[in-house]
């Protein structure tokens, strides 16, 4: 039986497929934890990938 291959994800030209990263604030908490927030990629909003709306849009520019 042949396999079929899945569609490709188009990967966000802004974040390279790394959508989400936790950035160090500086300094620890009095238990001892590391300070991070976790930030998203505006442009995907933390998925990765491309919207495929977006995709049709500049498809035919």
């Amino acid at each position: 039986m042949a396999q079929h291959t899945p569609p490709v994800r188009r990967i966000c030209p802004a974040c390279d497929g790394f959508a989400t990263v936790a950035v160090t604030l500086g300094g620890r908490d009095p238990r001892g934890h590391l300070r991070t927030i976790t930030a998203h990629c505006p442009a995907c909003q933390g998925t990765g990938a491309v919207p495929a709306r977006r995709v049709r849009e500049g498809a035919g520019a």
